[in-house]
């Protein structure tokens, strides 16, 4: 049933240069050669975009390194995180993380509210399940936490969704990325049954 379905094969590059050392997923084998080329092409564009925020060209002392996660890889769905840290002196380093969704048949990026059915408020539901894993989890927050945006930071892991926030954006440096786990039986009446459509 699901023989159909591109078969994606991952290979690390890397940036290596003084005092950088970034890697990142370039996507191999897909039948559609035009999406191949433009997944690569948009993961390219986010790692050097998230490298020009470091202070990487302006600062001589910033060390910059980067990683990556393949969060899922199947039934035509590629989620990927990448992961940038730089240092440049002081108390401790910067971390962004950021993530995209494909499909890699077309190549298309799913934006969080593609994984909706089309007026359902997401932004509702999604923000009072987190209201409740914050308080659940005893999470310190910063800000009090009102809402999610409608563009929230997201990647699917498991067949589950995950929103997350960036560092300082919801809770301490020390805290980390906090991260959300969303239960299906909880979404499951506003998602989109078939994503690839």
């Amino acid at each position: 049933m699901m023989k159909d379905l591109p078969l994606v094969t991952i290979k690390t590059h890397r940036i290596r240069k003084e005092r950088m050392d970034v890697e990142y997923p370039v996507v191999e084998g897909l039948l559609n050669k035009d999406a191949e080329q433009y997944i690569n092409s948009v993961i390219k564009s986010i790692v050097y975009t998230l490298i020009e925020q470091t202070d990487y060209n302006e600062n001589p002392i910033t060390e910059v390194t980067g990683r990556y996660y393949i969060r899922t890889n199947e039934r035509g769905i590629l989620s990927i995180s990448i992961e940038i840290y730089w240092f440049s002196g002081g108390a401790h380093g910067m971390t962004v993380l950021k993530s995209v969704t494909f499909d890699v048949a077309t190549g298309r990026i799913y934006r969080l509210q593609d994984l909706f059915k089309e007026n359902a408020d997401y932004v509702k539901r999604l923000s009072e399940i987190i209201k409740r894993q914050i308080r659940e989890r005893d999470i310190p927050v910063i800000v009090d936490f009102t809402s999610i945006k409608p563009d929230q930071d997201f990647y699917i892991e498991n067949g589950t969704l995950v929103i997350y926030f960036q560092l300082y954006e919801l809770a301490p440096y020390a805290y980390g990325f906090p991260t959300f786990r969303i239960p299906n039986d909880e979404i499951e009446d506003i998602i989109r049954k078939k994503v690839n459509n």
